[in-house]
């Protein structure tokens, strides 16, 4: 990921999936003089870690049904 998609991430009032080394997380804060951002899994919100932006990577939010999509 990129820093500029990292902070749009963080600024969006939708939830969009992203993980570190397969793991889901939520992206806590970016840090631009080093390009690294403060992360927690999903799961665990008292465990944060800091790391390069460029490990973490979106996931597409797959859509299940016609309906959905709205393509009905």
């Amino acid at each position: 990921m990129n820093l500029t998609r990292a902070k749009q991430i963080i600024e969006s009032e939708k939830k969009i999936n992203v993980t570190y080394k397969g793991q889901p997380v939520w992206i806590d804060g970016i840090y631009e003089s080093n390009q690294t951002a403060q992360v927690h899994a999903e799961d665990s919100p008292e465990a944060s870690l800091h790391v390069a932006v460029e490990d973490l990577a979106e996931q597409p939010v797959a859509i299940n049904t016609a309906d959905e999509c709205g393509c009905s």
